[in-house]
This record gives structure tokens, C-alpha cells and sequence, in this order.
């Protein structure tokens, strides 16, 4: 009877080292962040085109699409940023934004580029954006028609991620301060 408790009392204690002990904690007692993985990359552009018009339209702006040549700008943007180690809008060659656009082809007129570095999903950086006024006047461009979205994860799961918005020629007028 006695081996019989025993291996009971065994039995238990394995089991409850097996529990899941929660969150890590940090010193102000709140669940550490964590790095978001991007798992299905082919959809992350479209849930972001998704929210960027959910938010012009409730602004009373025309929606915008993805265009190859702003997202590759973007791709190659945030490659670049990851290799320098810093979120600017500089390239490490020198370029800036208006320089990628044009490398890339890119017609039209580009209206303005959002960037950041963090561990988060692309909504969450997106609602940090709208929070801000010169990165929420970008994603609300009155003249925008087009836009470039794209990320670099390195292996340590930060995110470099860049938004271009850009529209037709004739949009430059319409721009504040031109």
C-alpha cells in the first residue's frame, strides 16, 4: 500500500512539473513582450491594405492599391535598414526615398514613407502610426492611389518595416507645401 501512495505522490509531482508556469514577468510585474513571427507572409500585405483603407475610408479618402514597384522600394528599404541597425529614411548608399521610387520605376509622384523597427505585428505598428500625426498624414494622403508595403524579420524576430504611399503626377499639387 505504501509503494502504492508512493508512486501516486510521483505520479502527481511529474504532472505538475509539466504545468504551464504563464507569462514571464518583467520588474514592473507585466508579461514580457513577444517577438511576433510573421508565419504567412503572403497574407500580411493584404491585411494591412485591408486596415489602411478601413482607415481612409472612415477619413473620406480614396482607397488605395498595392503596386510592385512601391513594395519592392519598400522590401529593399527595409533590407537596408536592418543592414544599417537603425530606422531612418536614408539608405546606406545615400538614397532617400524619392531616389528608391525612382530606381524602382515608379511613375507617379511619391507622396510619403512611413518606417519602424519594433517586435510587433503589422497592425499594431500601423495603430502606432495612426497615433502619430506626420505618419498618420501619410497613410491618409488625399491624393494617394497607390501604396508599397513590405518587412524584413531578422532572426532575432525585430521587424523592419517601411510603407510608401504614392499617388498619380497630378497628385504633387494637392500635397501640403507645394
Amino acid at each position: 500500500m505504501t509503494r502504492f501512495f508512493g508512486l501516486i505522490l510521483v505520479v502527481v509531482l511529474g504532472l505538475a512539473g509539466c504545468a504551464d508556469p504563464g507569462p514571464r514577468l518583467g520588474p514592473d510585474g507585466r508579461p514580457l513582450p513577444q517577438a511576433y513571427r510573421i508565419g504567412n507572409a503572403s497574407k500580411v500585405q493584404f491585411r494591412m491594405l485591408d486596415s489602411v483603407n478601413a482607415l481612409r475610408r472612415a477619413a473620406g479618402v480614396g482607397e488605395v492599391q498595392l503596386n510592385s514597384e512601391l513594395n519592392a522600394a519598400a522590401a529593399t528599404h527595409s533590407r537596408d535598414m536592418a543592414v544599417q541597425n537603425r530606422p531612418w529614411h536614408f539608405g546606406s548608399d545615400g538614397s532617400s526615398p524619392l531616389d528608391r521610387v525612382a530606381r524602382v520605376g515608379y511613375r507617379g509622384v511619391m507622396l510619403g514613407e512611413n518606417i519602424s523597427e519594433t517586435y510587433e505585428t503589422e497592425l499594431e505598428t500601423l495603430a502606432a502610426w495612426m497615433e502619430k500625426s506626420d505618419t498618420r498624414d501619410v497613410i491618409l494622403a488625399p491624393g494617394a492611389s497607390n501604396m508599397g508595403f513590405s518587412w524584413h524579420q531578422e532572426s532575432n524576430g525585430k521587424i523592419w518595416w517601411t510603407l510608401i504611399m504614392g499617388g498619380a503626377q497630378s497628385t504633387a499639387s494637392a500635397l501640403p507645401g507645394s
